[in-house]
């Protein structure tokens, strides 16, 4: 499985070169995309996994990361 929302090494280099609010809308969106790829894979292992700790601890992480990336849409002004 492909992690979805992995800053590539691009994309950190970039971030590595920049300061102030140009790096926060970058680690902003950043942040955001790999919050969503943990909740995808939260999503299959709640979908797909026999395991009852795993699925309750994906489900943790779902609530967890849905509710930072409010926050950091909320710190992007949106």
């Amino acid at each position: 499985m492909e992690m979805q929302g992995m800053v590539d090494d691009a994309t950190m280099m970039r971030l590595a070169a920049m300061t102030g609010a140009e790096f926060d809308k970058l680690w902003l969106q950043s942040m955001i995309a790999h919050h969503e790829g943990a909740i995808a894979m939260a999503d299959t292992e709640i979908a797909d996994g026999a395991n009852a700790d795993a699925k309750t601890l994906a489900k943790q992480i779902v609530t967890a990361q849905q509710a930072e990336i409010s926050q950091m849409k909320q710190m992007q002004g949106g």
